[in-house]
């Protein structure tokens, strides 16, 4: 791996105002909603083309009825694994990672993570980058950072989608999943701006770039606690970082198993 460049640290994280913008239930309030917002954006660092990038943003009714509807994290686990293709999954990881085993050694070798687990997350998301998502990625985490369900939760990963436009990571046509989701490993925005790295040495951070947004998953795994060496699986250390990966367990069980058979 050539130098890797973490980027722009933890400002995503800075005090916000006492008085937030108003949430809502519907779309009639968001406009207002920009307003206010745009004032706690600046506040916290957003410069003149995140907020450029707030102001053109639409509310997204398909954002807001994919939150609502999510069933697969519902499912059994042995139902969840066929469903998202887990047989699948591994015969395509095992491939790529015989192509290409010096890159992905390259990665364990620096964050420790193994290519079972980041080809896993990889494939699980996009399809090993076959479907990135068609949404507006800064128009959906803005429509649910005014949404009253996770407002809490989703307000600092709007911020860092509008810092990633201030530093060209991102732009308003920037498509990705229906949470705001980006990339080939899918980062909320937030995460993105905090654990991204150059993978590839071409002086930027490129999440669309397949080098760039593995090195950036496997960089988030480490610096939230990856043990180098220590198993993954449920019950062991590393599964918990898993956790840190996707909310939902019957996710975090998938990935862990699929892992293990693409490592062999």
């Amino acid at each position: 791996m050539r130098r890797v460049l973490i980027i722009f640290g933890f400002s995503l994280f800075m005090s916000t105002p006492t008085l937030a913008a108003q949430c809502g239930n519907s779309g009639a309030g968001f406009e207002t909603w920009k307003t206010a917002f745009a004032r706690e954006a600046q506040s916290a660092g957003v410069g003149q083309r995140g907020l450029q990038a707030l102001a053109s943003t639409r509310y997204s009714n398909s954002t807001i009825s994919a939150d609502r509807n999510q069933k697969s994290f519902k499912y059994s686990l042995d139902k969840f694994l066929k469903i998202r293709g887990a047989d699948t999954i591994v015969a395509q990881g095992r491939k790529r990672l015989a192509r290409n085993p010096d890159f992905y050694g390259a990665l364990e070798q620096r964050y420790g993570v193994p290519a079972g687990v980041l080809i896993a997350i990889h494939g699980m998301e996009t399809a090993f980058g076959g479907f990135m998502g068609d949404s507006s990625v800064v128009s959906a985490i803005t429509t649910l950072a005014y949404d009253c369900r996770r407002s809490a939760f989703f307000v600092p990963h709007a911020i860092g989608a509008l810092k990633l436009v201030d530093h060209g990571s991102i732009t308003t046509d920037t498509r990705g999943a229906k949470h705001g989701e980006l990339g080939h490993t899918q980062f909320l925005p937030g995460n993105a701006l905090q654990y991204g790295v150059d993978g590839n040495g071409d002086g930027r951070v490129d999440f669309y770039n397949e080098t760039d947004a593995m090195a950036s998953t496997a960089n988030f795994l480490r610096q939230k606690g990856w043990r180098p060496g220590v198993g993954y699986q449920e019950g062991q250390p590393n599964f918990n970082v898993i956790k840190d990966w996707n909310a939902a367990t019957v996710y975090q069980k998938a990935i862990a198993l699929m892992a293990a058979r693409i490592q062999g």
